[in-house]
């Protein structure tokens, strides 16, 4: 009894059900509990959209603005397209949720294309460098990961035949979550890096420290939802 009258952060009264942060299997024992709608509203990526965003429409308009606003909205889409499959417990919500995982991938793969295509026509037609500034390189990194992770994560599970069967392709889920988190952190490192370009110090006047609170925020969110079980060997099994 009196286990349980300190198990006040448990989703029901009963002793042997888990903490809702799952500290035990991340390690984070010295970590507080924190509740499914706390823990959606400390991952949100629209905190990073919004102050994209915001600083972007308190300025005039150009071609060039179409370059943080589709990139600021493939990062909302890829990152809700992680925290739809975190976590999922049945076979239902596990499909359900891949196919979700799928759409928002979609959309903001062409979100990133699009930006891509802004940001190389604007180089090309005022004869600027390419590929050379910190947030230029990341960004190249980032858009190489995530093409990596879109065709992989699309071939094991829908073509799974490439792999030589549906057991071998299952077999590197665990690699292409890894690759997920990786990117993700790639992904903000490239939205801080952009707060050092040219156009945000002269026009958009994004602070580094706003960017960097959220980027914190979003990658403590998403740890919280971390399964260590769903990593295999590399969780020490």
């Amino acid at each position: 009894m009196r286990a349980c009258r300190r198990a006040s952060h448990y989703t029901t009264t009963s002793c042997s059900v888990r903490p809702l942060w799952h500290r035990q299997e991340l390690g984070l024992y010295a970590l507080p509990a924190v509740s499914n709608t706390e823990r959606e509203q400390l991952t949100d990526p629209k905190q990073i959209a919004a102050i994209v965003w915001g600083a972007v429409f308190s300025n005039d308009l150009i071609l060039f603005s179409a370059h943080p606003l589709l990139n600021s909205a493939a990062f909302l889409f890829l990152i809700q397209g992680i925290l739809v499959l975190q976590p999922t417990h049945t076979a239902q919500q596990k499909k359900q949720g891949t196919y979700t995982h799928a759409a928002l991938n979609d959309v903001g793969i062409l979100a990133a294309i699009a930006g891509l295509v802004v940001i190389e026509y604007n180089k090309f037609d005022h004869n600027g460098t390419h590929f050379e500034s910190p947030h230029a390189i990341l960004g190249l990194v980032t858009y190489i990961l995530v093409t990596l992770q879109a065709l992989v994560g699309f071939t094991q599970y829908f073509t799974p035949g490439l792999y030589g069967s549906v057991d071998k392709a299952k077999s590197l889920y665990k690699y292409h979550r890894v690759g997920g988190y990786i990117t993700t952190v790639f992904m903000l490192a490239t939205i801080c890096a952009a707060t050092y370009t040219t156009f945000n110090v002269n026009v958009l006047q994004i602070q580094l420290w706003a960017v960097v609170v959220a980027s914190i925020l979003v990658v403590l969110g998403i740890a919280s939802r971390i399964r260590l079980a769903k990593f295999g060997w590399l969780a020490g099994k």
